[in-house]
Formats: C-alpha cells, structure tokens, sequence
C-alpha cells in the first residue's frame, strides 16, 4: 500500500473515530438528558403526592374541627335549654319569700284576728301586684275578657247564663282569667257567657 493511501485510511479512521466520538457523546447527551427528565418527573411527583398528603391532612383536621364544633353548639343548646326557666324561676323566688313572710305576719300572735286578716289580705294583694310585675317583665299579660264577645281562639266556655244586661254571646263571668305571651296564647280565659234575655 502506498503512504497516501495509507494516511487517506488514517484520515478515514480518524474522522470515523470523530463521528463515532460525537455520536458516543450526542448519545451521553440524550442520556443526560432523559435523566434529567426522569428527575424532573420524580421531583413533580414527589411534589405532588406531599402536596395530596398535605391536603388530605387539612382534610382530615377541618372534619374534626366542624365534628367538635357540632358537637360543642348541641351541648350549648342543651344547657342553653335546660336552664332557660332560671330568669324567671329568680323572679318568683321573690314572690315565694312575700307569700312565706305574709303567713308569719297572719299567724303572729299578740295581734287581733281581724287585724291579722286585715295584714295578710294587704300582704296577698301586694304579693299578687309583685306576681304580676314580674310577669309582664316576662311579656305575659291578662287577657281583658270580661264584657268582650266570645272568641273560641282564646276563650273557654264553661256554661251558658241568661241574662238581661250582656248580649248574648258576651262573657257575662271569668271564672279563670286567660294569659297571653308576647304574641301567642298562653292559656284560655274559662268564662260563662250570656245567652242573652230569656223571655
């Protein structure tokens, strides 16, 4: 072989070893690359799966949260419920101690009955005015009933009278007085009511 051809050949390896040697390089590029990528996509899911751990965790403290708090508002209502009366309950202690003071005064001895009568009849009626007091404190009001024409809705008839002076159909007696509660009924006025003049 001649030395020209000999070199054309080393030439010709050479450049082989050169694009071999890009190509070996272009291919560790790639590789590097597609490493790369699968880091990146491990690193996003890493993400995300702590991101979705993250959540549910939230999740998970905001349902005990809500459960507890359901569960405190039924506890609070239910004493809320349990002791709504005590307001008034107070208030009619008070009258309790006029009534029990009221029946000392009246079995007090060294005093006339008539005037022992005489106190405690003060005593009832002041305690009845304190009673009433009380109760319009609470918004609970009498019905006016006496003279009124009958309502079925809030009066109670317990017998029928004749007489010449009420209309018939009129309450002519209120044998029980009726009690109203801010805007409901609280209980019926029991009344007779006239039939009217009975000729």
């Amino acid at each position: 072989m001649s030395e020209d051809k000999k070199r054309e050949e080393e030439l010709e390896d050479v450049e082989s070893i050169g694009e071999d040697r890009s190509d070996v390089e272009g291919a560790a590029a790639d590789i590097v690359e597609e490493e790369d990528k699968d880091n990146s996509l491990e690193q996003q899911l890493a993400d995300a799966l702590a991101d979705a751990a993250e959540q549910k965790d939230l999740k998970l403290r905001l349902a005990a949260e809500f459960e507890n708090y359901k569960k405190r508002m039924i506890r609070e209502k239910n004493t809320a419920m349990k002791y709504a009366g005590e307001p008034v309950l107070r208030e009619i202690l008070a009258t309790v101690d006029n009534l029990e003071r009221a029946i000392d005064q009246g079995q007090a001895e060294g005093i006339e009955a008539e005037q022992r009568l005489s106190s405690l009849l003060e005593g009832v009626q002041l305690i009845l005015k304190s009673l009433m007091t009380t109760l319009e404190k609470f918004e609970v009001t009498p019905l006016e009933s006496m003279g009124e024409p009958f309502d079925p809705t809030s009066h109670e008839a317990l017998t029928m009278e004749p007489n010449d002076k009420v209309p018939a159909n009129h309450i002519l007696n209120v044998f029980e007085k009726g009690y109203q509660h801010k805007d409901r009924l609280l209980r019926a006025a029991k009344v007779i009511v006239s039939a009217g003049d009975k000729k």
